[in-house]
């Protein structure tokens, strides 16, 4: 346990945190400034994204893929649904299973949301260099891996 009195390590540890918050509120920004004019939350983009990298998943496949639970995904993917972003099908072989994928409508949205997400890693990555990006990639999967604890 980290002992929480002012000791250096605790200060680089509330650094690392502060980096965090603040990286993820720069990378954000522009996405959530778009999605504020259509009355669209993070919420919405995320399954839009998923549903970018995984076309034609089951409704199954995507609660899986994005780690939530059927009441979080219900709503919002009915308004996407509704909005003409996300189309979804019955499966041609087992009619109880639903298939999603983007519209074009969707796939343009996704396209604009993530792709100035794409644009400002790149020019990170770029900066930063190959080794601080591998550096970076791992810190994040040992960060998704520890959350499995």
């Amino acid at each position: 346990m980290i002992d929480q009195n002012n000791n250096e390590r605790t200060k680089e540890l509330n650094l690392a945190l502060e980096a965090l918050h603040f990286g993820f509120r720069a990378l954000i920004a522009k996405p959530d400034e778009r999605l504020a004019e259509i009355a669209y939350s993070r919420v919405h983009h995320r399954i839009l994204y998923f549903i970018a990298r995984y076309p034609q998943c089951s409704i199954n496949e995507l609660l899986n893929v994005m780690g939530v639970s059927k009441q979080y995904l219900n709503r919002p993917l009915r308004k996407l649904t509704e909005d003409d972003y996300v189309i979804v099908n019955v499966d041609t072989e087992d009619k109880r299973v639903k298939r999603v994928s983007l519209s074009q409508k969707g796939a343009l949205l996704e396209t604009e949301l993530s792709g100035d997400q794409r644009e400002r890693f790149e020019k990170v990555f770029e900066q930063a260099g190959p080794d601080a990006e591998a550096g970076w990639r791992k810190v994040m999967a040992l960060l998704v891996d520890s959350a499995q604890d």
